[in-house]
C-alpha cells in the first residue's frame, strides 16, 4: 500500500519530488520501526498506540520538532488514503497532535543593503556576469523559488507586458510583474549569451557557461558568493532573496493576500510570517511618532 499511496500523492495530487521522496523515507523508517519493535507489523496495521510510540521514540532520539512533525503529516495523509480506499476502518491518527515549534522569523536582506547587493556589485565581464547579475535580479525582482529560477524557459518571458510565467508546487502556474529595469537585463543576458554560448537545450532562458540548465548547487554557490560582499544576514540562499522581496513589498504597503498569490502560497497562513518583519518596523515608526510612545 506504501507505493499506491507514493503514486497517488505523486501523480494524483501532484506533491513536489522532494516531498514524494521525504514521505518515502518516513514511512519507511516507520516500517522499519515496526519491524523491529513489534514483529514486522506493517504500516497498514498499526493502531494509535504504535504510532504513539514511533514518535514518542523520535523525540528521545531528538530530532527537531519540524521534522516530528512533517512525519506526522505524512502519516496523516497515508492513513487517510487508506480510509477512503477503504483498506483501514479507523484513522490511527485522529488522537495525534503535532508537536509545538518554535517561530522563526524568516531571514531577509535590508533595503538599503538589497541596494548595495543589486547595483554596486562589479560583475565578472561576459556570459558569467550577465547570468550571475540577472539571477540575483529575478530572484528579488520577481521573489520566485530556486527550483522555478532554474526551470525558467526564454517562452515563459513576456517582455512586452513586463511579467513572466513560473510553474510552481504542484505544477501551479502564477504570472508574476517585473520592473522595467528587468528588462534591459534580460535582453542584455539573452545577446550575450547568444554570442557567447553554444546551448545544449535551447528553451531554457539561463544557462551554465557550457550550455546545460542551471542546477541548484550552483544558483546556491553563486548567491552567497554575492550576498557575502554586501549583507550580514546570517543566511545567504536564494530563498532568503524570496524572503526579501515579501518583507519588502509588505513593508511598502503591499496588501498580504496580492504578495499570497505573488509568492504562489495556497494559504494565507504561509505569507502571513512576513508580517511579523513588517511589524517590528510599524513599532519603530510608533515609538518615533506616537506622543504617548
Amino acid at each position: 500500500m506504501v507505493e499506491s499511496f507514493l503514486k497517488y500523492i505523486q501523480f494524483e495530487k501532484r506533491y513536489s519530488p522532494k516531498t514524494v521522496i521525504s514521505y518515502q523515507t518516513d514511512l519507511n523508517q516507520f516500517e522499519a520501526y515496526l519491524k523491529k519493535e513489534f514483529e514486522g507489523t506493517l504500516a497498514k496495521d498499526a493502531n494509535y498506540g504504535l504510532v504513539r510510540s514511533w514518535i514518542v521514540s523520535l523525540v528521545e532520539a531528538k530530532l527537531d520538532s519540524i521534522t516530528i512533525n512533517r512525519k506526522i503529516a505524512c502519516l496523516r495523509s497515508f492513513y487517510k488514503f487508506l480510509m477512503r480506499q477503504e483498506i483501514i476502518a479507523k484513522d490511527p491518527m485522529m488522537k495525534i497532535k503535532i508537536l509545538k515549534t518554535k517561530k522563526k522569523l524568516p531571514h531577509f536582506v535590508s533595503e538599503p543593503d538589497s541596494v548595495k547587493l543589486l547595483d554596486n556589485i562589479e560583475f565578472p565581464e561576459g556570459h558569467q556576469g550577465q547570468r550571475d547579475k540577472l539571477i540575483l535580479e529575478l530572484l528579488y525582482g520577481t521573489g520566485m523559488r530556486l527550483s522555478e529560477l532554474i526551470g525558467l524557459k526564454e517562452s515563459d518571458i513576456n517582455l512586452a507586458a513586463r511579467t513572466v510565467r513560473v510553474l510552481g508546487k504542484r505544477n501551479k502556474e502564477r504570472v508574476i510583474p517585473f520592473s522595467s529595469s528587468l528588462v534591459i537585463l534580460i535582453k542584455d543576458y539573452i545577446r550575450q549569451r547568444n554570442m557567447e554560448v553554444e546551448r545544449k537545450d535551447h528553451s531554457y532562458l539561463l544557462i551554465t557557461d557550457s550550455g546545460e540548465p542551471l542546477y541548484p548547487v550552483m544558483v546556491n554557490r553563486t548567491v552567497k558568493k554575492y550576498m557575502k560582499l554586501f549583507t550580514s544576514v546570517e543566511k545567504k540562499s536564494p530563498h532568503v532573496l524570496r524572503h526579501t522581496y515579501a518583507t519588502h513589498l509588505l513593508n511598502k504597503g503591499a496588501e498580504i493576500n496580492a504578495v499570497k498569490d505573488l509568492l504562489g502560497h495556497s494559504s494565507l497562513a504561509a505569507t502571513q510570517v512576513y508580517t511579523h518583519n513588517s511589524m517590528e518596523k510599524l513599532k519603530k515608526v510608533f515609538d518615533q511618532a506616537h506622543p504617548k510612545a
